[in-house]
């Protein structure tokens, strides 16, 4: 092994005397290189071998070749490139080669490879490496489409990116996404084609003996493309997607069409067409001589799209009267009412047009949950509050079990300032399973300290921590200490820290909130301090390096601290911090070590 180390140093030699010669790199320079490559040789040349050995070795080679890029820049010298880079770059492919004929099922390892090989101009080579790992990784759709895509982008070879994509879909005949890009690479080289027809006829070169076939010209292998394609994947979403793609080229309008009456055809019973069909009429531009001239123009212009697209959308919810397709209509209303516009007459006309969106659906019981939350925020944004209330009681009727529901219900019933509330939160318990009501017993709490007595509030607090139970109470024993601290001060929240010490499970917060109420006292007792931290500790000491950090500053640095502790907590911090925990703590009380010498 030592033979072939020497050799391949030897190798090196030849490049490095340039390097030094040229001025690239000091004497020391290179001996410190020559050590490392040795030390790197050594790793990637005995018997059991470690992928991480390789990429190390990569990435020493590709920071050199990075660094004598800087410094030719810097003197202004681009000279002896072949004895130097290209020795570099040739070295490691060679190193790249054999660790992915190691490692053949490392992708991110053939993807290294790759980019290595874009960046480095040894594009030559590009192609062996993407056969080589497609050869091995023919399952993944995007590495074909990488391929073809640098076949096509950088080689500038059409011909190759489609013997790539046929491969590809041979062994992926059901892939959509291979059909996509397959179809917007045939329509890209049409496009190609056609700007390097023109500039030819421009410049009065004839073009008779170039292979310019009006087929391809026109886009005709992207409509078998598309033809074939959507023979086997149906679907309106992948429809849509092709006629998306064919949309960005202005010479494929017949093309467009096709795909635009084919989808209209196929797929009327597709929520997805309609919500397409609909949507294009606020593409349609007006003619030339319609063109609106002032902003009140603008606007009723924009109003009429609008309205044209929503009576598509009523031609749909008749044609296909279910939720989704409900859904797809108050979606694009939502988003027009939404949308930006100086225009009062265009907010009103948007506002209306939804809630009647949202009325309609909801008597058709076709209104999905999250929308009658939708619908409630809209209105309690506009102050329509008997609406939301209305919205809010059908929502609840229909959706007994959901959280989310209750929650609007009673926001509305506080926002209207009810005198009902604490009989409907009553109501929303029984109706509820206990493991979701969490969120209502903290708005209980909420609305409660803003307008009952401390005594209702602790007894709605008291009552939570009854019913909610495991980790989803840690929350609201945080809240309860906070509330404590907020109506009682220092007091009320250690008798209520006290009430609950024992109540696992807690948040580190729990307890340093405490340790935060105890220091903003005048009087701040380190014999608290040392109670909240031990208890702290008891439950997070052995996950925690913070805890045992800040324990031994309160130590050192409070008036009434023993700085005499500090090695036992120390000591006690080793036995219970495990692995990475252990090593932090290390490290934080080495440097505040010697922070204090």
């Amino acid at each position: 092994m030592a033979e072939i180390i020497q050799e391949r140093i030897e190798d090196r030699l030849p490049e490095l005397e340039q390097l030094e010669r040229i001025g690239l790199f000091s004497h020391a320079e290179i001996k410190a290189v020559i050590k490392k490559a040795s030390d790197l040789e050594y790793r990637i040349q005995r018997r059991t071998l470690f992928k991480e050995d390789f990429i190390n070795y990569v990435q020493y080679e590709i920071n050199l070749l990075e660094l004598i890029q800087r410094r030719r820049a810097r003197i202004g010298y681009s000279f002896k490139k072949d004895e130097i880079e290209n020795s570099i770059v040739h070295r490691v492919q060679g190193v790249f080669r054999r660790a992915s004929a190691k490692w053949k099922d490392d992708v991110q390892l053939w993807l290294s490879y790759v980019v290595f090989c874009k960046k480095w101009a040894a594009k030559a080579q590009l192609s062996k490496v993407f056969s080589a790992m497609l050869a091995i990784h023919s399952n993944k759709p995007a590495l074909w489409i990488m391929a073809a895509k640098w076949e096509m982008e950088d080689r500038l070879s059409s011909e190759s990116a489609r013997q790539l994509f046929l491969r590809a879909l041979r062994f992926h005949p059901e892939c959509p996404k291979l059909y996509q890009e397959y179809f917007r690479m045939e329509l890209m080289n049409a496009e190609k084609l056609r700007k390097e027809k023109q500039e030819f006829e421009k410049a009065k070169i004839d073009v008779g003996n170039l292979d310019y076939s009006e087929e391809i010209l026109k886009g005709e292998l992207a409509r078998i493309i598309y033809k074939n394609s959507v023979s086997i994947i149906k679907g309106a979403e992948f429809h849509v997607s092709l006629l998306s793609i064919a949309q960005l080229f202005d010479f494929a309008k017949d093309l467009q069409r096709e795909i635009y009456d084919d989808l209209q055809a196929l797929h009327t019973d597709d929520p997805l067409t309609w919500d397409y069909v609909a949507r294009r009429e606020l593409e349609i531009e007006s003619q030339p001589e319609e063109q609106p001239a002032t902003k009140q123009a603008r606007a009723v212009e924009v109003g009429r799209k609008e309205d044209r697209c929503c009576a598509v959308y009523e031609e749909a919810v008749k044609t296909l009267p279910t939720e989704a397709m409900w859904k797809c209509y108050i979606n694009f209303c939502l988003e027009r009412f939404t949308k930006k516009t100086n225009s009062q007459f265009l907010r009103e006309k948007r506002l209306e047009r939804t809630m009647v969106a949202f009325r309609k659906a909801h008597e058709l019981r076709l209104l999905p949950e999250f929308q009658y939350k939708q619908w409630i925020e809209l209105l309690l944004r506009h102050d329509f509050i008997k609406d939301a209330l209305e919205v809010a009681v059908a929502g609840t009727e229909l959706f007994r079990g959901s959280v989310t529901m209750w929650q609007m219900k009673l926001q509305v019933l506080i926002d209207s300032k009810s005198p009902d509330i604490d009989v409907l939160f009553g109501e929303a318990f029984v109706h509820l399973k206990p493991q979701v009501c969490l969120p209502l017993w903290i708005s209980w709490a909420e609305w409660s300290e803003s307008g009952k007595s401390q005594e209702d509030t602790e007894a709605i607090f008291k009552k939570a921590l009854s019913a909610v139970t495991g980790a989803d109470s840690v929350s609201l024993k945080d809240k309860y200490l906070d509330w404590a601290y907020r109506s009682g001060g220092y007091k009320k929240a250690r008798v209520v820290f006290k009430s609950l010490q024992e109540s696992r499970p807690f948040s580190v917060d729990f307890f340093r909130k405490m340790m935060q109420f105890e220091k903003e006292q005048e009087s701040c007792k380190m014999a608290n301090l040392r109670e909240y931290y031990e208890r702290a500790l008891r439950e997070f000491g052995s996950v925690d390096s913070d805890l045992w950090m800040d324990y031994i500053k309160e130590e050192l640095n409070h008036p009434l601290g023993r700085p005499e502790n500090c090695g036992q907590i120390y000591w006690r911090a080793m036995k219970m911090l495990q692995g990475e925990s252990a090593e932090v703590f290390v490290a934080k009380h080495a440097m505040h070590q010697a922070g204090h010498v």
